[in-house]
């Protein structure tokens, strides 16, 4: 379990997050959601040790993000944020061996070339596994590093806005993929979405952010409806079942 108590952050004297309290359920897929400046991908980055933690504590399970080593932590959470440094010219097999470099220290083993080609062909990406990352377009970009998220095969994985650059039917497939795998491994996946459609068609649990607070949390059916919507984005909407599934009606 994700623990988080009593953290504030503050950027140049401006509260960011105020007196965040949350237990992020295991084997289940989170959700944050909330207007931009909520406070989403701050809270997300302090979660993957991207930020120092000023105040309050992070545990994941028994470990203590602000103390604990990042060998100890990267074999416990997997993450993929916004930005990050790797280098275009690296094939997306060889990103995808980047993945499992906290187990292997970078001596790759048979188990570690297996589980890549597993990924491969799970996130369609077999025809391309010798492109160099500077020769996909971006989706295909953003598919092969949440590929590479989930070879390093930890219990914890966090994801900030991973439909970034994916079109309707891969930001589907993916979603579709995401739900089948946190299920079967028993996964803890937290995620940073925009889609409010795609949240409460997929996710267990729904966290909404506004101002740096936690405003609401609840499963889809509880948190998506009209008054909610209204209170967390001030957007009026309509709200329907399809599916048994809440969707929100919100560009008419």
């Amino acid at each position: 379990m994700i623990t988080i108590k009593n953290v504030n952050h503050n950027i140049n004297g401006t509260p960011i997050l105020r007196d965040i309290n949350l237990d992020i359920p295991d084997k289940s897929i989170t959700a944050l959601i909330g207007s931009n400046g909520a406070g989403k991908s701050t809270l997300f980055s302090l979660i993957a040790r991207l930020l120092p933690l000023q105040q309050g504590s992070i545990h994941i399970d028994e470990l203590d993000v602000s103390h604990s080593k990042s060998t100890a932590i990267a074999q416990k959470l997997a993450i993929l944020s916004q930005e990050n440094n790797i280098q275009s010219r690296i094939t997306v097999r060889d990103l995808l061996l980047f993945g499992r470099y906290p187990h292997n220290q970078g001596r790759v083993t048979p188990e570690d070339q297996q589980i890549v080609d597993q990924a491969l062909q799970r996130f369609e990406l077999e025809p391309l596994q010798q492109r160099y990352l500077s020769a996909l377009s971006g989706g295909q970009r953003q598919r092969a590093l949440v590929a590479m998220t989930f070879c390093q095969q930890t219990k914890h994985v966090i994801l900030d806005e991973p439909l970034n650059n994916l079109d309707m039917y891969h930001a589907r497939e993916l979603m579709r993929l995401l739900r089948q795998l946190t299920t079967e491994q028993g996964l803890t996946t937290i995620m940073v979405v925009h889609d409010i459609n795609m949240a409460a068609a997929y996710a267990d649990h729904i966290i909404a952010l506004k101002n740096g607070q936690i405003v609401m949390q609840g499963t889809p059916d509880e948190m998506i409806t009209i008054d909610n919507i209204q209170t967390i984005f001030n957007l009026d909407t309509e709200v329907v079942s399809h599916k048994s599934k809440p969707l929100v009606i919100h560009h008419l």
